[in-house]
């Protein structure tokens, strides 16, 4: 009996040994798999706890020092922590970085964070043999169902690096679908004369076609709302041998009111102007067509094989984001923003008659189902003939340290600027703060000048003295020296604002 006792004890002391090796095991196991998560979520959090003064941020793939990341400043400020404001810095409006939305992701950090392992889709292809996520397109789907800007339904949807990737992509099925033997004439010109292709070329303005009665083949580019000035957009060549690419990256709800949703055949998106992430590069196309599908697909496997997958999984957290709650939080957030720019900078142009940017009326948004005021991308500026002296509004702008981009690229003539309004808060308030300074320097010239002429109409009757004037010499000839002076400085000087009050001299 004591043997058999003995052995039940031996048993159930070995059960119970390995049964705690099992639980150390699996906690040891569990441990590992948290630890590596922990680190890569400590190195972030270190990184983005650095303040830079508010004036710029720190970045994982940035420069260390002394083994400590670097801040990278916003335009214009400097010093190790970004606090400097640099003197008679140049204004960047040129680049339409959209950057304007940083403040909303910063607030929603923990939603949009991705940890990606080592290991993560280190194929080439998805399980299924495709190079897109099925996942991400059914995302892209509920996006623009949500937003009411596209409809997808019974449509072909095909990702690339950026719009610029599709846009290249659309223009290669289309001109190869082309039923006549030259080349496809392309009114889009920067990337058309850069690529050199035989199938195409680029043909000058749309204006210059519009009624043109030969049977070429054209592919028109409707950028709707239109860069610079914001406006809708439709098609202006018609016919069977014309091919249409609709560009709508800024066809969301920040930018303008929704009136309808698009259902052309072939249409672009890209994330840059839906959640501001650029440096992500990543596109999207809804397209109609199989067989243009087909041919788009094949252009983008052999340019690139397919987008990153780290870029695929990061744009579908983000849309997540985007679709969380009523769906509606960042588009409020990014309008909001734009309105506001928007009449920020109008109220100091108002200020001039030198200056003068688009006209937008407020419409009807079928997202946000209200009539919604004007809040563009871009202010198309005009400067009147008056200031251009024989320059240009690019060289008036540049000449007060305001970086923008010339009205000659967009085929119009000098007069016209466009202003980059989707920059950080910092590179808006530099800028407002640039054209407050233009608008007021040249209030000043105005009133310096008024000033001048009638000085100089009036010297003779101010200089003249009565016969029975005693007025004491040396005053008077005080009183010729400032007035000639001030005269001098006025006409060399124009744009100094300086006033002298002579009359009680």
């Amino acid at each position: 009996m004591a043997r058999v006792h003995s052995l039940k004890y031996i048993v159930s002391l070995t059960c119970s040994i390995a049964l705690n090796l099992l639980l150390v095991g699996m906690c040891m196991h569990k441990r590992w798999q948290q630890n590596w998560t922990q680190e890569a979520m400590a190195e972030a959090e270190a990184v983005s706890s650095m303040s830079c003064s508010g004036h710029g941020r720190a970045f994982l793939d940035g420069l260390v020092l002394h083994g400590k990341p670097v801040c990278e400043c916003n335009m214009c400020y400097g010093g190790s922590d970004c606090s400097q404001l640099l003197p008679h810095c140049m204004v960047d409006a040129d680049s339409g970085d959209p950057t304007f939305l940083e403040p909303f992701w910063m607030k929603n950090a923990a939603r949009s964070a991705v940890v990606v392992a080592g290991w993560h889709r280190m194929s080439y292809e998805f399980s299924d043999g495709s190079l897109i996520s099925e996942e991400l397109k059914a995302h892209i789907r509920s996006v623009h169902a949500s937003v009411g800007n596209a409809i997808t339904d019974g449509k072909y949807i095909i990702i690339g690096a950026g719009a610029t990737h599709l846009l290249n992509a659309a223009v290669h099925a289309l001109s190869s679908n082309a039923s006549s033997s030259s080349p496809t004439k392309v009114v889009y010109k920067e990337q058309t004369e850069f690529f050199k292709s035989e199938d195409y070329k680029f043909n000058g303005d749309t204006s210059m076609w519009k009624n043109d009665s030969s049977k070429s083949s054209f592919i028109e580019l409707v950028t709707s709302p239109n860069n610079p000035d914001g406006h809708l957009k439709k098609a202006v060549l018609q016919g069977q041998y014309v091919k249409t690419i609709h560009d709508l990256a800024y066809y969301c709800p920040h930018f303008t009111p929704i009136l309808a949703p698009a259902d052309e055949d072939l249409m672009i998106f890209t994330l840059s102007k839906l959640t501001g992430h650029a440096g992500s590069r990543f596109g999207w196309a809804i397209i109609k067509d199989e067989g243009v599908y087909r041919r788009m697909l094949t252009y983008m496997d052999l340019s690139t094989y397919g987008v990153s997958r780290e870029t695929q999984l990061r744009v579908l957290k983000l849309l997540k984001v985007v679709l969380s709650g009523n769906g509606k939080a960042m588009y409020e957030f990014g309008y909001n923003t734009m309105k506001n720019r928007w009449s920020r900078l109008n109220k100091v142009l108002s200020r001039s008659k030198r200056f003068s940017t688009q006209k937008l009326k407020p419409q009807y948004c079928l997202f946000s189902q209200q009539i919604r005021t004007p809040s563009p991308a871009f202010a198309w500026l005009k400067c009147e003939t008056s200031i251009l002296e024989g320059g240009s509004c690019y060289e008036v702008l540049k000449a007060h340290n305001i970086s923008g981009r010339a009205g000659s690229l967009f085929g119009v003539d000098n007069h016209y600027v466009r202003l980059s309004l989707v920059r950080s808060e910092d590179d808006f308030d530099l800028l407002l703060r640039q054209i407050n300074n233009l608008v007021s320097l040249k209030n000043n010239h105005k009133r310096v000048t008024t000033t001048s002429t009638r000085l100089w109409q009036s010297n003779e009757s101010t200089l003249m003295l009565p016969r029975d004037c005693s007025w004491n010499r040396s005053l008077l000839d005080l009183r010729i020296k400032l007035e000639t002076l001030y005269s001098n400085i006025v006409r060399s000087h124009a744009n100094i604002g300086l006033s002298f009050d002579l009359k009680n001299l």
